[in-house]
């Protein structure tokens, strides 16, 4: 079979592995047809990577596919049925695992794509307990965008910062793959959104999906274009991954009792704050990693009912280079596919 291997930092190649052997009991055999890239796996590919590895290792953080064989005792899944799957080596025996709190899980294996082969070939075999079913409406490459873009969002808004209708909310970076979906998901609950983008030619986009108010930061500082649009009232909640260039801003724009929630750090990961300003305008501050299994099932349940994934890109997997030279240039509008 087919894979994206890692062979050294910023060296990708499509590899020829042997098939895995028949899925054993309790597993069940994937065809992979669409990984989903994210800002993750360019930090990963670029030799940016915050977790020990053994070179080579095949990437891929997301994606989705079709039930290829299952072992004895599954009883969930059939062969053709569509699933994704969670990127995550989980116990599931541990008290987190077990009360549905998958990203909490204290016995973590490691993270798939990162710490263990990731998704991106042609075949693998993984537990049934970590597969999602897919409903039939929707295609492997809108499924591929729901393990990380779609419930990341989902936990970020939802579980996290516990966002409301009606409520006011700044969500940053808006053309990415997850501020496109966190507009979507909070203006589908009646929320007004401002969005910031980094280039004119995504104002429309922005909109379309739903942006109230839209800042191009590099023209206009957002925490100033935020104060007027409120009337200087700031907004309930706050959608960081941006990281330090925007952070102190964000808490600048919001109202007191304010929620930020913070999932990313990619302009870098270090940031000083006014702890005086914290506790007296009485801010809340969320840090957001991953998802549930519950999540990727909710933002399944969504884009069913027509949340559709903006989609910027498909590749084949032999062009991936071509897709990361255009995540690195921060063009991108929504997601980038890699279809196997």
């Amino acid at each position: 079979m087919r894979a994206l291997t890692l062979v050294a930092d910023r060296q990708l190649v499509v590899a020829e592995l042997p098939d895995p052997p028949q899925p054993a009991a309790g597993e069940v055999q994937i065809r992979v047809g669409a990984v989903a890239l994210n800002h993750i796996d360019v930090w990963g590919f670029r030799g940016m990577a915050f977790v020990k590895r053994k070179l080579p290792i095949v990437v891929g953080a997301e994606a989705a596919g079709e039930i290829a064989a299952v072992g004895d005792g599954v009883t969930r899944f059939k062969v053709g049925q569509k699933v994704a799957m969670y990127g995550a080596l989980t116990c599931g025996h541990c008290k987190p695992c077990v009360e549905g709190r998958d990203n909490f899980c204290e016995n973590v294996g490691g993270l798939i794509g990162f710490h263990v082969d990731g998704f991106a070939r042609e075949l693998l075999n993984m537990p049934e307990r970590l597969v999602i079913p897919v409903p039939d409406s929707v295609s492997v490459r809108d499924a591929a965008c729901a393990p990380i873009a779609f419930s990341t969002v989902q936990h970020m808004l939802f579980d996290n910062a516990k966002l409301q209708p009606g409520e006011t909310i700044l969500v940053h970076a808006g053309g990415s793959g997850i501020g496109t979906v966190a507009i979507m998901m909070a203006k589908a609950i009646g929320c007004t959104v401002i969005t910031t983008v980094g280039d004119d030619s995504k104002i429309e986009g922005v909109k379309k999906l739903g942006a109230d108010y839209v800042i191009n930061y590099r023209n206009d500082r957002f925490e100033h274009e935020t104060r007027k649009i409120t009337k200087k009232k700031g907004v309930d909640v706050v959608f960081e991954h941006v990281g330090a260039d925007t952070f102190n801003g964000s808490l600048l724009v919001m109202k007191r009792g304010g929620r930020l929630v913070t999932c990313g750090s990619t302009s870098g990961p270090t940031a000083t704050i006014n702890l005086m300003q914290l506790f007296q305008q009485q801010y809340r501050i969320f840090g957001s990693f991953g998802a549930s299994i519950r999540n990727i099932e909710q933002s399944l349940e969504k884009i069913a009912g027509g949340m559709h994934p903006v989609i910027d890109t498909e590749v084949p997997i032999e062009d991936v280079e071509v897709a990361l030279k255009r995540m690195e240039s921060r063009q991108v509008f929504g997601k980038i596919i890699v279809k196997l």
